[in-house]
């Protein structure tokens, strides 16, 4: 979902990445069935957080995404490590811990009080993000129908958040808490400073190099705080059930990332930036949809936030 508007392959989370411009031409029936699977693929990513915290803790779920993403890219990391200079290792550095390392954490943390579904709507704010911190970061133009689609967006985060409270929504403690999604406005906003950075940064660089990469560096620290610092191994051995929740964890590891990101690459080719940016608004309410088939209970001010979210990607996505 697309996390540039965003895109998965530059981080590890769910979400909705930026598409570059392609050359009009029309669409193919084959790349309908790609954007599809590849919504599907990335809304189920909020049901799964959900599924592996039944028995793990938001740290250790975070930690073990982050890992597994790390070990499957590995390969790919160690074919492109050479077309990468010394120099700009920091800035790979910095970006997988805020745009990967920290929304993993933060993503999981919210998703213990908040429902799956509303998370896959707030991740939309993905799209808004990236333009501000762009904005405020990097010195790009915003035009002023732009802001006012942040602004929206904004809006839809506060009726989501405030006014539409926990709704009484499932989640894996049994105790809903809207608030919680200020965790993911976080992990959004570390989002909108990655994809910014790594624009920035690597211009001319596969995608898959570049994600690769970050993932090796975050992903040596993660292994050894999930192995040393946390209880991951025992639950392993000795809580039942460990062993699905695990599964699904490394599902979402390698579902949104790895496979998710070769997907976008090849509808990017068989499309155009409009139509694959479509991601950005299928993926809430198909998020949406996985959770209600859990047992998640929405209410109409949350139809309400995910509409004016929607409505703010959309202003933002046709502002000049």
């Amino acid at each position: 979902m697309p996390i540039d508007t965003p895109a998965p392959a530059v981080t590890a989370a769910p979400e909705n990445p930026p598409v570059a411009p392609a050359p009009p031409h029309r669409v193919p029936a084959s790349a309908w069935g790609l954007l599809v699977l590849l919504a599907t693929i990335w809304s189920t990513s909020f049901i799964l957080m959900k599924k592996g915290l039944v028995v793990f803790s938001a740290v250790e779920l975070g930690a073990t995404r982050v890992t597994v993403a790390a070990l499957i890219l590995l390969p790919f990391a160690l074919r492109h490590v050479r077309q990468v200079e010394r120099s700009r290792f920091k800035w790979l550095l910095l970006s997988g811990v805020i745009g990967t390392l920290l929304p993993a954490f933060l993503f999981a943390y919210a998703e213990t009080k908040m429902a799956s579904g509303l998370a896959g709507v707030l991740n939309a704010l993905t799209v808004a993000f990236t333009l501000l911190m762009g904005a405020l970061f990097f010195g790009q133009r915003i035009t002023g129908l732009r802001l006012a689609g942040i602004g929206v967006g904004l809006l839809g985060t506060v009726v989501l958040i405030a006014v539409g409270g926990s709704g009484g929504t499932a989640t894996p403690t049994g105790e809903g808490n809207a608030w919680y999604g200020l965790y993911i406005v976080l992990a959004t906003m570390g989002y909108g400073i990655s994809i910014n950075m790594i624009k920035h940064h690597f211009q001319g660089i596969p995608a898959v190099a570049v994600t690769a990469l970050l993932l090796m560096l975050i992903g040596g620290p993660a292994l050894l705080y999930l192995l040393l610092g946390t209880e991951f191994l025992y639950k392993l051995q000795h809580v039942p059930g460990a062993w699905t929740a695990f599964g699904y964890i490394a599902l979402l590891a390698t579902m949104s990332t790895a496979v998710a990101m070769v997907l976008f690459n090849k509808l990017i080719q068989q499309s155009t930036a409009l139509f694959a940016s479509s991601n950005t608004y299928l993926v809430p309410v198909m998020a949406l949809a996985w959770g209600v088939l859990d047992g998640e209970v929405i209410n109409a001010w949350h139809l309400l936030g995910m509409a004016i979210i929607l409505f703010s990607v959309f202003i933002i996505n046709r502002a000049k």
